[in-house]
């Protein structure tokens, strides 16, 4: 595809506004404490506190106020057992519309409790990405509703992108940041932006060592798919979209992985330090960063916190 069909800096911007009623212009944190272990300036851009508890609430609701009246009127759809359903159930719910979540019969209760609080409708099937995709198919057919991926369309990788344009505006001197990444639409979009705002500022990718397949495809110069992914991080186990892997390919400096075992350290130092709560998939960055300290020696590093929906019943600490 070709480059300019990517979301413009304006189109950030226009977005930015479209959504800003819908969402919450989240805070920058800092600790003194963190920030002596890493050896660098930490800003920690916190999500955990959005909409939904998560990012996903941006690309959601940019993608719902993008579409035309009569597309409105038939509602969207959508599978997904994480974020991105409660997500869109919400943004459709604010809109006023339908909305149509395929769920597999095994995600989490409490994501079902979620969707079904914001008024979405859950169509539940077996827990396999053929039973998703074919529900899916029959849904739109039946109801004539528009399909919101989850990350790799071009609304929500825009909409996802408004979080780094608001940690840039706000702390303008930033010279590294770095997100998760399991489908790549919250990495592509921060790379996007960045690239916008100042190409110097280096953007960092990061993933847990058992679900690996943005780094593995980054490597390799193609896409290569999720393959039993096995970790903690369980918002991060999906496969890189081909879109974010055009941008990620373009504008992040490199990708950068963490073990389970660092990934709940960083989770609970946040907790401990920060008091905050966050998800597993949310501390990966911090994870990674400390992983790899040498990189980022006294500089000043943004760090976007993804979400915090996480089953206080089953904390790994």
């Amino acid at each position: 595809m070709e480059k300019q069909e990517f979301p413009s800096f304006n189109d950030i911007r226009f977005a930015a506004v479209r959504i800003k009623s819908f969402i919450h212009n989240t805070p920058i944190l800092t600790s003194s404490a963190i920030n002596e272990l890493a050896g660098c300036e930490l800003f920690f851009k916190c999500e955990n506190f959005q909409k939904v508890g998560a990012f996903k609430a941006r690309g959601a609701a940019n993608s719902v106020m993008k579409l035309s009246d009569e597309q409105k009127k038939k509602g969207v759809a959508t599978h997904s057992s994480g974020n991105h359903a409660a997500a869109l159930a919400r943004a459709a719910s604010v809109a006023g519309i339908p909305s149509y979540i395929v769920m597999p019969s095994n995600a989490p209760e409490i994501k079902k409790k979620a969707v079904k609080g914001y008024g979405g409708k859950i169509i539940e099937c077996k827990p396999t990405l053929k039973a998703r995709e074919t529900n899916l198919e029959k849904v739109v057919n039946e109801t004539g509703a528009t399909f919101i991926p989850p990350y790799d369309y071009m609304d929500v990788i825009e909409g996802q992108a408004t979080c780094a344009l608001e940690f840039l505006e706000a702390q303008d001197n930033l010279e590294v940041l770095m997100a998760p990444v399991g489908g790549g639409g919250l990495l592509g979009g921060t790379a996007l932006l960045s690239h916008y705002w100042d190409p110097e500022i280096e953007v960092y990718g990061a993933e847990p060592k058992g679900a690996d397949d943005a780094y593995q495809s980054f490597k390799a110069g193609r896409l290569i798919p999720q393959t039993n992914p096995n970790t903690i991080a369980d918002g991060l186990l999906t496969s890189l979209g081909e879109l974010n892997f055009e941008i990620i390919q373009k504008y992040v400096k490199d990708i950068l992985l963490a073990s389970d075992d660092e990934i709940v350290s960083a989770m609970r130092l946040i907790y401990e330090r920060m008091k905050i709560i966050i998800e597993p998939s949310c501390a990966v960055p911090l994870a990674a960063l400390l992983a790899n300290k040498s990189k980022f020696q006294g500089k000043k590093v943004g760090i976007i916190l993804s979400g915090g929906n996480v089953d206080l019943e089953k904390l790994p600490f």
